[in-house]
């Protein structure tokens, strides 16, 4: 494994921040270009996505970077490669957990007390008993997800007292939608319905975000401070991840940032710069389970501090340990792949249900987004791979990212490349 890594670590000096593309005289890059170049164009043509992003690095070195397609199917504005995507449930790893990582680091979080240690007003629930470690790593037993935008509703289609309205006012101040503003005090129905959530009694593996919501809560418990000022001050902002933020809309123009759905359920309208995941704009846009924008570059800031065991820069930013033991498998004895809030390699390689490449190795992790995005660190080949797309444009309906195993294909593509490369050189 040592010697792999370092001829992946001359080879990523050799080819830092170029594109396969500009050495075109060399084979094997460019059969690895044309190659991916032919999946995205396939999976474009056959409308899984209107457009994408790939980028990877070796290393902590871009070795491709590379935008495809259009915004949407108008073809009018062209993907470019520092553009925004809506990185939905990737939010799970680069906000809430990234934030318990650093509670952890700072002896503020112990992974064995239960959440209702954390988060007040759970009451009597099986919700408050269920462990930090076991909500991370999604061995709790808590419901996958609620329908909160359908609890709000009355059967004749209008919505609950304190919860939606028609109009703007000094109670329901924030705008969702055209003609759809939220109460001040929405957050305490969502908590709610929340705590009421069916918990296994003995808990098997369920993805859950559930928990994932609370988070901005409890970090705002132990530090008195706001989850966004939390994460831009100790990581964001000295990292230099510029584009990463809750609802991009507000900070760039729309041209940078990508559409995703066309809702047809909910709000009735394009989503276009605020968060696509119904629960995260029902907490204002700002939610540990989905809400985070970003473009590839200054996402690959943060996952390159973590395959830097935690350092970035010269710069120490959590502990190694820390990066180790939330990287790693936490109940693969109870056929539960996931480590604490990232997602792991399956235990058993299925192509059919794998969002990743089968080399990957068992020290990889990372996380999927139902938008269609993808990010994955793999720590042994210190392999870094992140796929951006818009696959719910203009209909959620839209499988096609899934059913054509474009993100696993690409990703393989990478691996063969190393491999390649790597016994080329011996």
């Amino acid at each position: 494994m040592a010697y792999r890594t370092i001829i992946f670590f001359l080879l990523s000096i050799f080819f830092q921040n170029v594109s396969f593309g500009q050495y075109d005289s060399l084979s094997l890059l460019k059969k690895t270009q044309n190659d991916i170049d032919s999946i995205v164009n396939n999976a474009i043509q056959q409308r899984a996505f209107p457009g994408c992003v790939v980028y990877a690095s070796l290393a902590g070195r871009p070795i491709f970077h590379k935008a495809y397609g259009y915004h949407r199917y108008d073809s009018i504005n062209e993907v470019l490669a520092a553009d925004i995507y809506d990185l939905a449930s990737v939010t799970k790893v680069m906000a809430a957990t990234l934030a318990l990582m650093k509670l952890y680091d700072d002896g503020l979080l112990d992974l064995e007390k239960p959440i209702g240690d954390y988060i007040d007003g759970l009451g009597w629930s099986k919700l408050r008993k269920v462990t930090i470690r076991e909500a991370l790593g999604h061995q709790g037993g808590i419901k996958s997800w609620i329908k909160y935008y359908d609890e709000i509703q009355k059967s004749d289609g209008r919505y609950k007292r304190k919860t939606i309205s028609i109009e703007r006012s000094s109670e329901y101040p924030f705008q969702i939608a055209t003609g759809k503003y939220l109460h001040k005090d929405f957050y305490n129905k969502i908590k709610k319905m929340i705590r009421k959530a069916e918990v296994q009694k003995h808990p098997e593996y369920v993805y859950s975000g559930l928990f994932f919501y609370l988070v901005p809560e409890l970090v705002e418990e132990l530090t008195g401070t706001a989850f966004e000022t939390y994460l831009r001050t100790h990581f964001y902002d000295p990292l230099g991840m510029s584009t990463v933020s809750f609802s991009a809309g507000a900070y760039y123009s729309l041209d940078r940032v990508v559409p995703t759905e066309v809702d047809s359920f909910f709000r009735y309208e394009p989503i276009h710069g605020q968060v696509h995941d119904e629960g995260a704009i029902l907490m204002k846009g700002i939610s540990g389970n989905a809400g985070l924008f970003g473009s590839a570059t200054d996402i690959a800031r943060l996952w390159h501090m973590w395959l830097q065991d935690g350092t970035y820069n010269g710069v120490q930013y959590l502990h190694p340990a820390t990066v180790d033991l939330f990287t790693s498998y936490q109940y693969g004895n109870k056929n539960n792949r996931r480590g604490l809030g990232f997602d792991k390699p399956l235990l058993q390689y299925d192509q059919a249900k794998s969002s990743v490449a089968k080399s990957t190795s068992p020290y990889s992790y990372g996380h999927s987004g139902y938008t269609g995005t993808l990010v994955w660190a793999d720590r042994e080949n210190q392999l870094l791979f992140i796929f951006l797309s818009n696959r719910v444009y203009p209909s959620r309906d839209q499988r096609a990212l899934y059913q054509l195993n474009v993100r696993p294909s690409i990703h393989q593509l990478l691996y063969d490349y190393l491999s390649s490369a790597a016994g080329d050189s011996k």
